[in-house]
């Protein structure tokens, strides 16, 4: 079985922006070929080919496969190195403060962090969920994630931590505590109570991407209580945000969404609380230097102040480090 290559290298992007060697290289994946055959194939001539040949292997992309004698000709049958290519290269601002990547949960209190410490680093957010930002962390696509997954043991983010990062010293240190529950529209017209109201007739759920600690909170939840999925209008419209989520409800095109008490406070919306969770930052201990700015601002009163002005956030516990 052929294998996809990541494509990280900038020499590597560079070449194949070329849409001519990006196509022969296509075409050196679905099978070997000499530069006559794919000559014929783009309608150029050989030396065309090998002028782009030439650059592609100097990138590492192709590569000589087999070498075929008859007579006094001499056959080079080109192939590609890999058998497809994953573009995977994140392009950061060049500047004196440190850009650093978060990829994780989403949460209100690190955008706080960002904009108070913007004169010091660039925090820039991938919000892809809980599970899909350790996996992110792990494949080296950020320098921080941020994680609230609960475990069947009952313990959040460690054994997941565990499990993901064997091999490597990784640390994790509570952000805050925080409160999830529905959000619903200003005044509660709908007058929904609990989340069996998901199947209230012409109820509209908005839910959260998958892989997010609230989306796996949610299934479990929706399993203990025997709500089929299929049966609640909306399960599948996603966001990837609590503030996202929180807006669809104010709006108007959605009534009802599971998320942060903050986000409902920010966008003037009803809350009914159902649980309190520990949402904890996780990052590999050759990255601290980097966050440097981040972990200690964690140890600030500044910073327990300004978190503990966001309704349902706690930080008692700020600052700590968990135990793997």
């Amino acid at each position: 079985m052929k294998k996809i290559e990541p494509l990280d290298s900038f020499t590597q992007i560079k070449v194949l922006s070329d849409a001519r060697r990006l196509e022969i290289l296509r075409l050196l994946m679905a099978s070997p070929a000499t530069l006559t055959q794919l000559a014929h194939i783009m309608h150029q001539s050989p030396a065309w080919v090998r002028h782009h040949i030439l650059a592609l292997e100097q990138a590492e992309l192709v590569e000589v496969g087999e070498v075929r004698k008859t007579g006094r000709v001499t056959e080079k049958f080109y192939h590609a190195k890999a058998g497809a290519l994953l573009l995977q290269e994140i392009i950061l601002p060049k500047g004196k403060k440190p850009a650093i990547i978060f990829s994780g949960s989403h949460d209100l209190a690190l955008e706080g962090i960002a904009e108070l410490l913007q004169n010091h680093v660039t925090l820039l957010s991938l919000p892809v969920g809980s599970l899909d930002g350790l996996v992110n962390l792990r494949k080296g696509l950020c320098q921080i994630s941020g994680s609230h997954l609960l475990d069947e043991s009952g313990e959040y983010n460690t054994p997941y931590v565990r499990h993901l990062f064997p091999d490597r010293e990784v640390e994790i240190i509570t952000l805050a505590h925080r409160t999830q529950g529905l959000l619903l529209a200003a005044g509660n017209p709908r007058g929904i109570k609990k989340m069996a109201d998901l199947l209230k007739p012409n109820t509209r759920f908005v839910n959260r991407n998958p892989g997010s600690g609230t989306r796996l909170w949610l299934d479990g939840e929706l399993k203990r209580l025997q709500i089929p999925i299929e049966k609640i209008n909306g399960y599948e419209k996603v966001v990837s945000t609590h503030s996202e989520a929180a807006m669809l409800v104010a709006n108007d095109q959605a009534d009802m969404a599971l998320g942060l008490q903050a986000a409902a406070h920010q966008h003037g919306l009803d809350f009914i609380p159902l649980f309190e969770e520990r949402y904890d930052l996780v990052l590999p201990r050759e990255n601290e230097p980097a966050l440097a700015p981040v972990l200690d601002y964690l140890q600030t009163a500044d910073f327990r102040r300004a978190t503990a002005s966001l309704t349902g956030y706690v930080t008692t516990h700020s600052g700590e480090q968990i135990a793997l």
